[in-house]
């Protein structure tokens, strides 16, 4: 009997897939790797009875890295990173051991079949999965096909069956378009992030950021944040004035009435039309209409607007959202979460899946009356190709579900139902009157028929007090006639919601990657997010931004991001070759990167005003080894140790806890609380051992001394790593 092995992208979706195809008549057992499992079945492949393995990666298996000493910040030039710094894959996560897993699992099979998640990096990680595993397979007899790609959408007994009913390729064209992105992510950004991070933090101590770092993707989306803070740091209010009139509609009731003229910006001339409106006694109806409008129910969803969505109305942070949609995903409650295609496939069972939330006990009646009376033809929104709109997949209950994640189930379950419910419609009644020679309007709305709006409630139209019923001509008694002073506003800072449009409009990032450019400003301190979960730049990014500015508006100006996106896209599609493009693009940032390094002192001068140097920085805690000065403690990110005399800087463990030794030395050496490492304590005479990456060296006269603490033997001591060892 065959054997054909299954791969998924994660344990859950290999479980789930697994039940579906066997029926649940499995037997599971753990891998090698102890994290993944796998699901063994017999069944029908190819005509012919075998037996199935079902197991899964946990996201990519490689990633991409420089070779040996290119990954020494020190001792590498960041310029050689464009080119002549070799690359090679490396496991992405070595203690999952993932390929020896994989090949464990492979060896003796005689088909395998593909069902990575259905995007670019699902496709780049299928080709991941072959290279391991092709090579222990049984080889293929003749011409027989071997590799198949299972293409599905939803975690369901109809999209998995008819997955495996309609097996196809792995595409090639898609997977070189990610391995295009990581080479030069991986490139560009290395090279500009090492020599910022080494140059400004070798000169200032406050810029509380363990790593300066530059992404083609990552300093665009910096720059819309830092764009709005400009502008609202050369806003200049200006005062304005208008006039408002209150009209009598009888006893009971009056209407406010808008100026026609909006706003005046001199005083004198509000004065004058007020002085010729005030001692007028009645308002003259000149013009009455009645307009029946509708408020048009949703596209279909994609990623960016439910990710837009979680942010402005559910306070989830984008990659938080994300992460809560991918897990709803793989317990089978909604359909892919990646997708940014906003129009439904023509076959898609749309009836079908409002029926299963027709016993819901929050939208039943609206489902229900939907079902009997016929569901409305959804929007036409834009095909992508990739994958269906986001739609839940069966009912789920708050109970079952709760906290954010029955937020974002519930979000979704009411837009779909809303995408195929019908539009709003209401009747907008405007009045038209004029005091004196001044006109004035009311506008009032009176809603029809609620439509969608009944299952988005936040959707519907404000329920205001319907205008009278009036005939040109007619006649109100003005009760109030004033004029107020106002001020012009600033805009806000950008919210993560308006961010994310900003990214999707310019090309920057996919429907996937955009959550992760924002959390990585984020964790940058370039921006912080403050209420409403709005982005305020920090002075580090405002200083970054100004600096790209200054030398290169290019660097962080979406523009040249956005055409590099297109090119990636075209290989994507098979019209444009990998290395051209690759070669290309790495010729133009090695360009801008020279260009940089040169003109870094315009960016130096404005870090100057709003940061203070290494020696103005941190506290007195522990003597030099080569001066015997104190040096300083600078706990920012990255805290390190600084001798402003000898100006030589010491990096620390960034996760631990700074102390002094209490032991008896000739000098005050330096001590990193526990774990202690075994060996340490006997050979260098120390107490305890904080980090296992910087073992501290206790002082003893006549010896080299680091950080205020000689060796004690005549051999080498324990390895610093290269910025402390090169200060040895």
């Amino acid at each position: 009997m065959k054997t054909v092995l299954m791969v998924a992208e994660k344990p859950s979706l290999a479980q789930s897939i697994a039940k579906i195809l066997s029926r649940g008549s499995m037997s599971s057992h753990k891998g090698l790797n102890g994290t993944c499992s796998v699901h063994e079945y017999t069944g029908t492949f190819a005509g012919q009875p075998v037996r199935f393995k079902m197991t899964s990666v946990c996201g990519h298996v490689m990633t991409l890295d420089f070779l040996g000493k290119y990954n020494k910040w020190d001792k590498v030039d960041p310029a050689e990173l464009f080119s002549q710094a070799p690359t090679e894959k490396k496991e992405a996560n070595p203690k999952l051991n993932m390929v020896k897993f994989l090949q464990v699992e492979g060896k003796g099979c005689d088909y395998i079949v593909l069902w990575l998640d259905c995007d670019k990096e699902g496709e780049n990680i299928c080709f991941e999965v072959l290279d391991a595993v092709l090579p222990v397979m049984n080889p293929a007899h003749g011409s027989e096909k071997t590799v198949f790609r299972a293409r599905f959408s939803s975690i369901t007994d109809t999209d998995i069956c008819n997955a495996m009913a309609r097996l196809g390729e792995p595409d090639h064209n898609e997977a070189l378009s990610v391995d295009a992105r990581q080479e030069l992510d991986l490139r560009i950004g290395c090279a500009f992030t090492r020599f910022q991070t080494k140059y400004f933090q070798g000169k200032y101590g406050d810029l509380d950021s363990s790593l300066i770092s530059f992404g083609p993707c990552q300093t665009p989306t910096l720059g819309f944040c830092v764009e709005r803070h400009d502008k609202i740091q050369s806003f200049k209010p200006e005062t304005y004035w208008v006039l408002q009139a209150k009209v009598n509609i009888d006893k009971d009731r009056s209407l406010l009435l808008d100026w026609d003229r909006v706003r005046v910006f001199d005083r004198e001339i509000a004065q004058m039309f007020l002085n010729m409106t005030k001692m007028e006694k009645e308002a003259q109806v000149e013009a009455t209409s009645r307009k029946e409008k509708a408020k048009q129910r949703p596209l279909a969803l994609n990623t960016v607007e439910m990710l837009r969505v979680a942010s402005s109305s559910l306070g989830m942070g984008p990659q938080h959202a994300m992460q809560t949609a991918e897990r709803l995903y793989t317990q089978g409650y909604i359909s892919y979460p990646r997708t940014e295609t906003t129009h439904y496939p023509e076959n898609f069972d749309l009836k079908g899946l409002l029926r299963q939330q027709a016993n819901h006990p929050y939208w039943a009646d609206t489902v229900k009356q939907l079902l009997s009376e016929g569901i409305n033809r959804p929007r036409k929104g834009h095909d992508a190709g990739d994958h269906p709109p986001i739609t839940p997949m069966r009912s789920a209950t708050e109970a079952e579900l709760g906290g954010e994640a029955w937020w974002l189930y519930e979000y979704i379950t009411r837009h779909f139902i809303a995408t195929v419910s019908y539009d709003c419609k209401y009747l907008q009644s405007t009045i038209s009157f004029r005091i004196g020679p001044e006109h004035f309007t009311c506008t009032g709305k009176t809603v029809i028929s609620p439509g969608f709006t009944e299952i988005m409630p936040w959707q519907s139209i404000p329920l205001e007090e319907s205008l009278p019923t009036c005939q040109k001509g007619d006649t109100f008694p003005v009760d109030e006639m004033k004029m107020l002073e106002k001020q012009t506003s600033p805009p806000d800072y950008l919210t993560e919601a308006e961010l994310i449009t900003l990214m999707e409009k310019h090309g920057i990032g996919t429907d996937a990657s955009i959550p992760v450019h924002i959390n990585n400003i984020c964790q940058r301190n370039y921006v912080v997010v403050e209420s409403g979960r709005r982005l305020k730049p920090t002075n580090l990014g405002i200083v970054l931004v100004h600096g790209y500015y200054k030398i290169d508006v290019e660097l962080v100006l979406p523009t040249i991001r956005s055409a590099v996106e297109k090119q990636l896209n075209l290989i994507a599609q098979g019209k444009a070759d990998y290395r051209q493009v690759l070669g290309h693009t790495l010729d133009v940032f090695k360009r801008k990167f020279h260009y940089f390094v040169d003109s870094i002192a315009g960016m130096d001068e404005l870090m100057e005003v709003s940061f203070s140097p290494l020696a103005a920085t941190g506290k007195p805690l522990s003597r030099c080894g080569k001066c015997h000065r104190f040096m300083k403690y600078i706990q920012a990110k990255p805290s390190r140790l600084h001798c402003s005399h000898c100006d030589e800087t010491y990096t620390l463990p960034q996760n631990g806890t700074i102390k002094l030794s209490r032991q008896e030395l000739p000098a005050v050496p330096l001590l990193l609380q526990p774990p202690a490492l075994p060996g340490y304590e006997e050979r260098y005479g120390l107490q305890r051992v904080h980090a296992p990456h910087l073992p501290a060296l206790a002082e003893h006269a006549g010896h080299r001394s680091v950080c205020g603490m000689r060796e004690r033997g005549a051999g080498a001591g324990p390895h610093l790593g290269p910025q402390v060892e090169d200060g040895l």
